[in-house]
């Protein structure tokens, strides 16, 4: 039976894009080992990530930024909502974007970053991982490319400088009689291009499969949870699917434990404009309108109260 993928950046992309195609258009997920993100940064980015959100909350809201739409710096729990969810997510996250020289083009599209003083090394160990799942997420695009019949990079002008956005993300301890299969972050579906997850063997993460069932997704430890977004799937006019999904707490004593996890939503450079790839579009078959990367974010983030 089909399954989603588990592939291997080690191994030549001409023998794995196959089955990454595969997967990325039956699930809209695939499991990747060996994806050359050094175990010792995930290692330390973890604990300064869990040394962050044990701050004191007032600590904390001071990386607040108002009116930033929780592009840069701390989002307190229960703000951010999925589209047309009726509650907001029970979470805070942190957010870290790329660094852009003075002048640069694409200056007006991304804020600075903002570091917080009181975790040492925090802002050394986040740009490194930063640019480890830049590149990640690059070798993963090659991959789609061979699928789809394109030169193998493709993506790679399209991505270069774009508005990709490093999360991190705690989900506080649940003690309530509730607590065990409760909603952490409600049913959505990504707006970026690819989205690359650290921390998904801690039990929770489900996507909604073709046949309406949730479907848990179990990487080994160490592994990278990679799943398509919107905008991807406008670029292919659906061939490569933004799947649906959510975080449930556990069952059992882990549905009293706090959650931590890294997503990295790689983004398309702001300018560059999503137009759907005509070997993509059947004879007689309806597609998106073009719209430009930086357009259809603002138009996503209104929608899920971010902006």
């Amino acid at each position: 039976m089909d399954t989603i993928a588990t592939v291997s950046l080690a191994r030549p992309l001409e023998e794995v894009s196959a089955e990454l195609g595969r997967s990325f258009a039956e699930y809209g997920f695939a499991v990747i080992r060996d994806h050359g993100i050094p175990a010792d940064l995930i290692a330390r980015a973890e604990a300064l990530s869990r040394q962050f959100f044990a701050l004191p909350d007032d600590a904390k809201r001071t990386y607040h930024i108002a009116g930033g739409g929780g592009a840069r710096g701390y989002t307190p729990f229960g703000t951010e909502k999925a589209k047309d969810a009726e509650v907001h997510d029970l979470k805070e996250f942190w957010h870290i974007g790329r660094s852009l020289p003075a002048g640069h083009p694409l200056g007006e599209y991304m804020p600075a970053n903002v570091w917080p003083d009181e975790v040492a090394g925090f802002r050394e160990t986040f740009e490194a991982l930063y640019a480890a799942f830049d590149a990640a997420g690059g070798r993963v695009l090659e991959g789609v490319a061979l699928h789809l019949g394109l030169p193998q990079t493709f993506f790679a002008p399209t991505v270069a400088d774009g508005n990709s956005v490093m999360r991190l993300l705690h989900y506080p301890p649940l003690t309530g009689a509730d607590a065990e299969g409760a909603i952490r972050a409600a049913a959505h579906g990504d707006i970026n291009t690819i989205t690359l997850l650290l921390g998904a063997e801690e039990a929770g993460l489900e996507l909604l499969t073709r046949q309406g069932e949730w479907l848990a997704i179990d990487p080994p430890e160490g592994a990278l949870v990679v799943n398509i977004g919107d905008m991807l799937d406008r670029l292919t006019n659906g061939r490569l699917r933004s799947t649906t999904h959510r975080v449930v707490n556990p069952r059992g004593e882990a549905a009293r434990r706090a959650r931590y996890s890294m997503p990295f939503f790689l983004h398309f450079r702001p300018d560059y404009t999503i137009e759907t790839l005509p070997s993509c579009i059947a004879k007689g078959e309806s597609h998106p309108a073009p719209i430009s990367s930086h357009d259809f974010l603002m138009q996503r983030l209104r929608e899920i109260n971010l902006t």
